[in-house]
């Protein structure tokens, strides 16, 4: 009978030993799906005798302090990594016997675009990626931002991010289930605005075959993200303000009032407070959708975050090419060429130069004859040591030079200048020359 006993007992240990492993081997993928989990964790296994506290960790990887916390706890509570108490505290690698086998055929695979970060939701949240301390503010704000549903105004150059941000909001707010509705105000005439944002009934005009929601009633429960809210009318303005006040619409053509729930962000390269005065946005509207500000800073203000910029989109083009992440590299030469560009187009022309570059260079090292630039070339430095100053350096200087002989009048200044009114407010805000002091009486009459 012990025989027997001991018989069962082995067979059925014998049935059990095979989905253990099995089952610590989801357990550690499930771990690792996560990019900045799985990051982290390569991270300290290459440096076994460091610690590193959630600040220094937050700076190489760019990510927010949240989610820097959550990844290296859990990475503690799985058994692969160890918490060293302090002030602050510090994380180093830790190495379990249980966890040996499956960690270092995790190290030895070859680091690849996982299923998440393909994801368009998780792109989008991991673009927004920086070592500057101004982009570290810009996260913190994000993430105060989203404790709430106050209205955000994302002000910054073309190219910056803007909408980027204000899918992290959302993606970081309660509302992060509902829908995110995008609404480019500067593409959609005075004609289309009601149609596009309220929606219509069928019938409401010719070719109304059927009843279309708006964009107020898709988001609903979620965001509404209005872009170049700088360029809208002053009709649409009107419009939108009472939608605001009231939160409540009525689709064109249509006589029901339909109540809506929905978070505002909206975004502008505009000076909206110069608006404002020169009566080209409303001043109630402003206050309404300026509750909260976020100012993303140009590419050429976070010069350290190029290189970090520049291997994401490396790894990216690389990716879509069906090409080993590790495939192509840059030249450090190449690197102090990027970082010397004046980037007037932003983030947006720097991924499409490193696209540009890794297409042309015939080897595996990105040179930097391969590096071709869209706008004007990079200055040289003199022979004496100094400095030539860049294309948007003079301009700048010039810009200043005639608003400052005008007394800041900038319609003075546009027709000196010979550019329209709106392209001088672009280059004011592109260049932050806003004077320390208001411009005086007298300038401002000759503006009206």
């Amino acid at each position: 009978m012990d025989d027997l006993t001991f018989s069962a007992r082995r067979a059925s240990t014998a049935v059990q030993q095979p989905t253990e492993p099995t089952e610590l081997d989801a357990r550690f993928r499930t771990l690792v799906q996560s990019p900045l989990r799985a990051g982290i964790l390569r991270y300290l296994s290459a440096r076994p005798d460091e610690q590193f506290d959630v600040e220094s960790l937050m700076q190489t990887f760019g990510r927010l302090r949240l989610d820097v916390e959550n990844c290296v706890r859990e990475l503690v509570d799985f058994g692969v990594a160890e918490m060293v108490p302090g002030d602050p505290a510090k994380y180093g690698a830790k190495r379990t016997p249980a966890f040996a086998e499956y960690l270092d055929q995790f190290l030895e695979r070859r680091a690849t675009v996982s299923s998440e970060d393909q994801s368009p939701s998780v792109q989008r949240f991991r673009e927004m990626i920086g070592r500057d301390e101004k982009m570290l503010v810009v996260f913190e704000w994000i993430r105060t931002a989203a404790k709430s549903d106050i209205s955000v105004l994302v002000l910054g150059p073309t190219g910056s991010g803007k909408e980027l941000v204000a899918k992290m909001i959302h993606e970081l707010s309660r509302r992060s289930v509902a829908k995110f509705q995008a609404l480019n105000c500067a593409a959609l005439p005075d004609t289309l605005f009601e149609s596009e944002i309220f929606g219509y009934e069928k019938g409401a005009f010719t070719g109304a075959h059927d009843r279309k929601p708006g964009r107020l009633e898709l988001a609903n429960e979620g965001t509404l993200f209005l872009d170049e809210i700088g360029d809208m009318s002053l009709i649409a303005q009107a419009k939108l303000l009472r939608v605001l006040e009231e939160r409540r619409f009525e689709r064109l053509g249509g006589n029901k009032s339909i109540a809506v729930d929905f978070r505002l962000i909206s975004a502008t390269n505009r000076p909206l407070e110069q608006f404002v005065r020169d009566g080209r946005f409303r001043e109630d509207l402003y206050y309404r959708v300026n509750a909260f500000a976020i100012r993303l800073p140009s590419l050429r203000e976070r010069q350290v975050d190029i290189p970090v910029l520049g291997e994401r989109f490396l790894k990216r083009y690389c990716a879509a090419q069906g090409l080993p992440l590790d495939s192509k590299a840059f030249s450090r030469e190449a690197i102090e060429l990027l970082c010397a560009y004046h980037w007037p187009g932003n983030i947006r022309e720097l991924e499409s130069t490193v696209s540009r570059a890794a297409l042309s260079s015939p080897g595996r090292t990105i040179r930097a004859t391969d590096v071709e630039f869209l706008h004007a070339s990079v200055p040289v430095a003199q022979s004496s040591g100094e400095r030539l100053p860049s294309l948007a350096d003079a301009e700048r200087a010039h810009i200043v030079r005639v608003l400052e002989a005008v007394d800041w009048n900038k319609k003075e200044a546009a027709r000196v200048l010979d550019i329209s009114r709106g392209t001088l407010y672009r280059k004011i805000v592109e260049f932050q020359l806003e004077p320390d002091a208001k411009p005086s009486r007298r300038s401002r009459e000759g503006e009206a």
